[in-house]
């Protein structure tokens, strides 16, 4: 539902704007970690498999991306293994949120998680004031939501009663075809004002940027989905600005 490519070009796209922002990614396809670039990590150094299962200190890991104002927490695939080690934790949907209490010097924090709703989810939605919800401008896009907010009404409940909704992000949008118009009429009649002006449309050029280690306005600033998470970014900026100051 363009998850990853959301975090990694908003990312970018605040650190653009010169907004100190880091990336914690949390999903053991690390597709953050390579999409920025970010190449033979060393678990010695510190990922978010040590900020969850040990504890460590996220200020050791923060790692350059190479692009100004915006670093990284990486990922390797050892992460998947923390959800079947968080099973038998005590406190188990606080790690991420105990652990990145300790973060100094960022102005945005955003968390790229598995696809799943699993511990990793979890947790990180326990540790957020605010989520980002993409949705693909496709048929069923809503059945995964609908689970979605069910989760999130347990984790308000019992774990997080600050978490806010920041926003819905309509995306991989094909202005050619009735059914993704539908779709967005659809998501903006569930969701109102949450959902974003700006729409991301469905464009090689946002597909090709991961495999060269870049965010889209790194690898080609003039196309329609580098524009598109430009706009994203003014739109986000504001809208947190209205919220919170």
């Amino acid at each position: 539902m363009g998850k990853t490519t959301t975090v990694v070009n908003l990312g970018a796209t605040l650190a653009a704007y010169e907004q100190r922002t880091v990336i914690v990614d949390l999903d053991p396809q690390s597709n953050c970690t390579s999409g920025l670039g970010v190449e033979g990590v060393d678990e010695t150094l510190g990922t978010s498999y040590g900020l969850i299962i040990n504890g460590s200190d996220p200020n050791a890991m923060v790692r350059p991306t190479g692009f100004p104002h915006l670093s990284i927490i990486p990922a390797t695939p050892n992460l998947a293994g923390a959800e079947v080690e968080l099973v038998g934790m005590v406190g188990r949907e606080f790690r991420v949120r105990d652990g990145l209490r300790q973060i100094e010097g960022f102005r945005f924090l955003l968390m790229d998680c598995p696809p799943a709703l699993g511990q990793l989810t979890i947790n990180a939605l326990t540790a957020a004031d605010g989520l980002l919800i993409p949705i693909q401008c496709e048929y069923f896009a809503l059945e995964g939501v609908r689970e979605l907010m069910k989760t999130i009404e347990q984790v308000r409940r019992f774990l997080n009663p600050g978490l806010e909704i920041d926003g819905v992000v309509l995306t991989m949008f094909d202005e050619r075809t009735n059914l993704a118009r539908q779709v967005a009429d659809e998501v903006r009649g569930v969701f109102g004002d949450l959902v974003f002006e700006t729409v991301i449309p469905r464009n090689v050029r946002l597909a090709e940027a991961p495999s060269f280690g870049r965010p889209i306005h790194a690898y080609d600033l003039r196309s329609r989905g580098a524009q598109a998470y430009l706009h994203l970014g003014r739109e986000y900026l504001s809208r947190m600005e209205a919220l919170h100051g």
